[in-house]
């Protein structure tokens, strides 16, 4: 199937079930809000090394975390007994962002570069990104940043400034969009600390179903189709 180049002056995508194996479907084009927000209603989304080709992904089978299936450890139900908790939403998403990437750059490096915070930001701007941030005993204790479109939440990048932050911000976030209709938290890739917050893997047919559903699709370009 090979990997399709994109062209700048053109916003569309090929198929997303034409991605590779391991996921990776387009290069090139750029990070406009357009761009952006087609990627995402298709479950795209770009990932890829600072001054490299943006890199477009879709994962045929995809990780996700329902909120209603958020894991709860004993550990962390002592540790809300022993904390007073609260939860912010957009608080500072610049802040929330650069906290992320300083994160990643103190350990093994960053995909978020100084392109994607101002990408992102636009998508703040236009309501369509979201910062969390979980406060214990009034002192940040960890966050992440995501894109929200519809009833579809993307979760891109989380941070930790207390033990077990980024999980009180992820277990408050679902708490608060049980009553809200929220579908899915797309985590892109499964990782161990996901998978222990209750995190699955579904299948592309499922998860396509729920972002036609979630997204209200016809709103947006749809992507070339594999003869385009």
């Amino acid at each position: 199937m090979g990997v399709y180049l994109l062209n700048k002056n053109e916003v569309s995508f090929p198929n997303p079930t034409l991605a590779e194996d391991d996921g990776l479907l387009a290069v090139g084009g750029d990070l406009s809000v357009e761009r952006l927000l087609l990627a995402y209603a298709h479950g795209i989304f770009p990932w890829y090394n600072p001054e490299e080709d943006i890199l477009w992904w879709c994962p045929k089978e995809r990780f996700v975390i329902f909120p209603d299936e958020v894991h709860i450890s004993k550990s962390m139900k002592k540790h809300f007994r022993k904390h007073v908790i609260s939860l912010a939403i957009n608080r500072d998403f610049r802040d929330t962002m650069k906290r992320c990437r300083a994160k990643r750059e103190d350990k093994e490096g960053t995909w978020i570069s100084d392109e994607i915070e101002e990408a992102y930001y636009e998508l703040y701007k236009q309501g369509f990104a979201v910062s969390i941030e979980a406060f214990e005993d009034g002192e940040l204790a960890g966050g992440f940043y995501g894109v929200a479109i519809g009833r579809c939440f993307f979760g891109e990048s989380m941070f930790s400034e207390k033990p077990s932050g980024s999980k009180t911000a992820l277990i408050g976030f679902c708490e608060y969009i049980k009553t809200r209709g929220i579908l899915f938290i797309d985590c892109q890739f499964r990782t161990e600390h996901l998978e222990s917050m209750g995190g699955r893997y579904i299948s592309w047919e499922e998860y396509d179903e729920m972002l036609k559903k979630g997204t209200g699709r016809g709103r947006v370009k749809e992507p070339c189709d594999e003869n385009s």
